[in-house]
């Protein structure tokens, strides 16, 4: 294994979907910010909605989302109903109507919800907001649940983009994530969608889980290709059992180790390569006829909550429960209390339970962090004359980049610094080096691989 991938690899270090990472928002942010930052979008920003469905019908135990089981549809009829009324706020809180171009169901599991509320939904969301023309509107599916009657009811709601929770296919790494669906039904799950009429299609994999070695991995990535999804995104599995009580129950023991962990990205890497896949940044890989692979070459790639996308939205309005929501004055993030939420919607409230205010300096550092995570190389100049700062503005930073330079992860020229090929599966030691609330020991974030 290469030693300077050994060095790094258990570096605890943020994903960088945003910056302030969320572990640095704070309960100084409330609902009465929330509403004046609605207020104050210009009617060229541009504008995407997140809408987070909180429920499964079973744990898995990898999970990291926030989630809960439900043993009836109850719950869920009720909390349609409190999305429903947080819609409503939003678009009275918004200085006129607006257009979106991404709509994005994530969760738990979206496709838990019934046809006829989904489309409700959507129906509402519509009466509220103009679509452009070419919107994406993303669900994330559990092939558990999804059948041809379910896939046409998404299709007719306006559903152009399906992203199927696969992880793995090996039934002895899948009973020990508990989560177990054989290739035939995702098959049957993939065909299902496109007769529907749904054209593009993700899967989300998992490497470094409980009994997975490069054979599994390799059997993995032969049936998930051969099934062509337009995208797929390669996550590293985050074992933060401290934050995720269900994770308790995945035997360590049969976890790969950090030199493992380190084989399995790069064998994936390479192997989704030979087999057709341009690789995105970090961890995503598309086909290279879709617009994510031309978009490396246009500068086009942005990376948000949902990870590396296309959506270059100012605004993105997040609702439900935890939701997250990225609006030019700031960040803001929903109750993840299911009881929180439920009382201030009700009465008329935004959930708020706490955000960040960005300054001019976290602007420019999101900037730096993000043009580093989606292109792989930053002009130091050029961001310098962007934010209307001093030449030698982030000379600190340059020089904390010493050590990676001597490590072959990062080559630094005219101040502009570009990662290396060995530097890419680390990039997010490069961006940490932007980072000026990461203190190392304070807050505990996944492995760097």
């Amino acid at each position: 294994m290469d030693k300077t991938l050994a060095k790094y690899r258990d570096a605890r270090l943020p994903r960088y979907t945003s910056y302030p990472t969320a572990p640095h928002f704070t309960p100084d942010v409330t609902s009465r910010d929330y509403t004046a930052w609605l207020g104050a979008i210009r009617p060229d920003q541009k504008l995407s909605l997140y809408l987070h469905i909180p429920f499964c019908s079973q744990m898995c135990w990898y999970c990291g989302c926030h989630t809960k089981v439900v043993n009836s549809y109850a719950p869920v009829a009720n909390y349609v109903k409190l999305l429903r009324q947080e819609i409503e706020l939003v678009a009275a809180a918004l200085p006129e109507r607006r257009q979106v171009g991404h709509i994005h169901w994530g969760g738990g599991t979206p496709n838990l919800l019934s046809d006829e509320d989904f489309t409700g939904l959507m129906d509402l969301l519509r009466a509220h907001f103009d679509f452009a023309p070419d919107a994406e509107v993303a669900v994330e599916v559990d092939p558990r649940r999804l059948g041809k009657t379910q896939a046409k009811a998404l299709a007719a709601a306006g559903v152009n983009r399906a992203s199927l929770g696969v992880q793995d296919f090996n039934k002895e790494v899948q009973e020990a994530i508990n989560r177990v669906q054989p290739f035939e039904m995702v098959e049957k799950c993939v065909a299902d969608l496109r007769a529907a009429g749904i054209p593009s299609i993700n899967f989300d994999l998992l490497y470094g889980l409980p009994s997975q070695d490069l054979s599994k991995l390799e059997r993995n990535l032969r049936l998930s290709t051969a099934l062509r999804p337009d995208r797929i995104a390669l996550f590293g599995y985050a074992h933060v059992p401290w934050m995720k009580k269900h994770q308790q129950l995945i035997d360590e023991a049969a976890l790969p180790d950090g030199p493992a962990r380190v084989k399995q990205a790069g064998f994936a890497s390479k192997m989704l390569g030979w087999l057709g896949y341009t690789q995105i940044g970090l961890d995503h890989f598309a086909l290279p006829e879709d617009p994510m692979a031309k978009a490396l070459t246009t500068g086009g790639l942005r990376r948000n909550f949902q990870g590396y996308t296309l959506d270059d939205a100012d605004v993105l309005i997040g609702l439900g429960v935890s939701a997250i929501g990225s609006l030019p004055l700031g960040y803001i993030q929903n109750s993840p209390d299911f009881v929180a939420y439920a009382r201030d919607i009700r009465e008329g409230n935004f959930a708020v339970a706490r955000g960040r205010e960005l300054s001019d300096d976290d602007r420019l550092r999101r900037r730096a962090i993000e043009e580093l995570m989606c292109q792989g190389e930053l002009d130091v100049s050029a961001l310098c004359d962007a934010g209307q700062v001093s030449s030698g503005a982030f000379d600190k930073e340059l020089s904390d980049l010493k050590p990676l330079i001597i490590d072959g992860l990062v080559e630094v020229a005219d101040h502009k610094i570009t990662v290396t090929e060995r530097g890419q599966p680390l990039v997010r030691a490069v961006c940490a080096v932007f980072d000026s609330y990461l203190e190392h020991g304070e807050t505990r974030h996944s492995r760097a691989i």
